[in-house]
């Protein structure tokens, strides 16, 4: 008799209702999906995070510095790949402009985080060109934790969107096979 029940629970699972869109939040679950962002845009990130993960190994606060805050750079080039519009002739060639500067105009929501890493700019060259202490242990580590929660952020906004799961067609219409008889609990004999 147990098997009875449990096969018959098996089948209402199987094909049962999707969660509903109205009942409590623990029965919606978000399906996480691939969007469409560019190839340029996905390798950005992919070069982004090795060299988060190098920066994070690398022994001299001066190369984690830098290495980590050219994460952050290749993080928002990915967010312009992704996002950003061709600027008019004109303007392309009397100005050039940081990511940083263009960033907060392509993805507003950014806007802090550009701030954030435009004031590490110089930090960063300084770090590269090898000047002692330019970076101390604790900027590095401080910079890299930035550079990882930065990253996170933009690889949900560009690569994974939640979507709720659609309610089955046949929701209203019971399957003519089962009958409820209230004992669907298996035995525990």
């Amino acid at each position: 008799m147990a098997s009875y029940h449990a096969a018959a629970a098996r089948r209402r699972r199987a094909t049962g209702p999707a969660p509903s869109l109205t009942g409590p939040a623990s029965d919606v679950h978000p399906v996480l999906r691939r969007s469409t962002a560019p190839p340029a845009a996905l390798d950005l990130l992919a070069q982004a995070r090795a060299g988060l993960d190098e920066a994070a190994v690398l022994e001299t606060p001066n190369e984690r510095y830098a290495t980590a805050h050219l994460a952050a750079l290749r993080t928002a080039a990915a967010v312009l790949a992704a996002r950003g519009r061709p600027e008019p002739t004109s303007r392309r060639r009397a100005k050039i402009r940081s990511a940083w500067e263009v960033l907060p105009e392509i993805a507003p929501e950014l806007a802090e985080w550009s701030a954030l890493f435009a004031s590490g700019a110089r930090r960063r060259a300084r770090a590269e060109a090898g000047i002692q202490g330019a970076a101390s242990r604790r900027d590095a580590d401080d910079l890299i934790r930035d550079v990882a929660m930065f990253l996170r952020l933009v690889e949900r906004m560009l690569v994974l969107q939640p979507v709720l799961p659609q309610p089955r067609q046949d929701m209203d219409q019971p399957d003519p096979g089962e009958h409820d008889t209230g004992r669907d609990m298996p035995d525990a004999g």
